[in-house]
């Protein structure tokens, strides 16, 4: 049987042959008009997005605020420990499943609400079938037909996985469905690596006319040793909090207890980063080089004293590496 013969190879890539024949995204020109702020917080996955989010959502419904936390990463993590482990019912999943039995999505089969916040998670498709960034787009989409426009929040923050060169995860900043970007990030290479890379994308779109700025860095895990402070000073954005690698945080971010409360003596912690989060305005960062990058850390660390040596046709082939005889013609000197 041959791979046009498979319905389901055939059903995908007429999809994959669809989504190629799609316009480039337009970036609007326009000043954001909505009073909610909507924030995505973009980060390496397992830096702690997810922790930071449920945690500041907690804090900021605490604080009066009306808050809405939609998850948008693919594993379906976010609000796993604002609910206590459980899994949230994904957008996409269940808009399936509701199609198959001729019914329609509603509220309450998708947002869930713990301590004054309301969250969803958007969900993705399942492993080796489709594309999550795809999948961030039309769950959006299923959000518009739920009324999210109409909705009337504060706050609405949106977990996103850093890897924005993939035009879903990057969909608030490409077309100014944020007001504003907050990082998170620890003292390691790859998460400001991936830091770095959200500021790029930032760049990129602000020099085609887009809005979405950079409010600032929150730091993770923070053991002290000072190079994510570098890199925020570098790319010359704030840093609006520095959560320390702590024993006890994390044990109870693994037993899904929260901390952003009044009632935990890391609230306070939380409540500035609340603040900060609220008044923090977009600026336009400064993306590093890979070398800038490199830079911050030691190079006996991060291998940034290597020097690149360049391959030679005979390092190619290896033991069939013989000299050939050159065809080409040699004159003599007149």
């Amino acid at each position: 049987m041959s791979l046009d013969e498979v319905p389901n190879l055939k059903r995908y890539d007429a999809d994959l042959k669809a989504e190629a024949a799609e316009p480039t995204l337009e970036v609007p020109q326009a000043e954001p008009t909505s009073k909610t702020q909507i924030i995505a917080i973009y980060g390496k996955g397992g830096i702690g997005k997810s922790f930071t989010l449920a945690n500041l959502s907690h804090m900021m419904a605490e604080q009066g605020k009306r808050v809405l936390l939609i998850g948008c990463d693919p594993k379906s993590d976010t609000t796993s420990l604002l609910f206590g482990g459980k899994a949230c019912p994904t957008i996409i999943e269940t808009s399936t499943q509701k199609k198959l039995a001729g019914e329609e999505v509603a509220i309450g089969d998708v947002c869930f609400k713990r301590g004054g916040v309301f969250a969803m998670e958007l969900g993705g498709p399942e492993v080796g079938r489709g594309c999550g960034g795809r999948g961030i787009i039309h769950g959006f989409e299923l959000l518009e037909k739920l009324g999210f426009h109409d909705w009337d929040f504060d706050y609405v923050l949106l977990d996103f996985l850093g890897d924005v060169v993939c035009g879903g995860f990057g969909l608030p900043i490409a077309r100014d469905m944020a007001q504003k970007v907050i990082l998170v990030a620890s003292n390691d290479l790859q998460s400001l690596y991936v830091a770095n890379n959200v500021c790029s994308a930032v760049e990129y779109f602000r020099k085609l006319g887009g809005n979405v700025g950079v409010a600032g860095l929150v730091i993770n895990k923070d053991d002290g040793s000072g190079e994510a402070q570098a890199f925020a000073k570098a790319v010359d954005i704030p840093v609006l909090a520095a959560i320390p690698q702590d024993d006890d945080l994390r044990k109870k971010s693994a037993n899904y207890q929260i901390v952003g409360t009044s009632e935990s003596h890391w609230g306070s912690l939380f409540a500035g980063l609340g603040e900060a989060v609220g008044l923090a305005p977009g600026v336009r960062p400064a993306p590093l080089t890979q070398d800038e990058l490199l830079a911050l850390f030691d190079s006996k660390d991060t291998g940034g004293d290597v020097v690149l040596v360049p391959a030679t046709d005979v390092d190619m082939r290896g033991k069939k590496g013989t000299p050939k005889a050159s065809l080409e013609v040699i004159y003599d000197d007149v």
